[in-house]
């Protein structure tokens, strides 16, 4: 978890997770998990591998099930010091 001393950026994100969808629906989920990421890598500048995703957020897209993750997310992006990211909800 995020300390008060190593947190240098904090933002709140909307992530449209609409993009998941497309490739297949059965799979909506994993792909909402994957395009998180590739958002808050985008609005970071940082790799993928960068980001870490709180277990509470990963919970809440999967809470209705694989085929049903939500269409929005609000989140907290916390950027460190060393590179990476934690995604945490606000």
């Amino acid at each position: 978890m995020v300390e008060n001393n190593e947190a240098a950026n904090e933002f709140f994100l909307t992530v449209t997770l609409r993009k998941a969808g497309n490739p297949s629906v059965r799979r909506k989920a994993d792909t909402s998990i994957q395009v998180l990421k590739e958002e808050v890598a985008r609005h970071m500048r940082l790799g993928i591998g960068n980001i870490w995703i709180d277990p509470k957020v990963n919970e809440m897209i999967w809470k209705r099930g694989r085929m049903k993750s939500p269409r929005k997310l609000k989140v907290r992006v916390v950027k460190l010091q060393d590179e990476t990211a934690e995604v945490i909800l606000p």
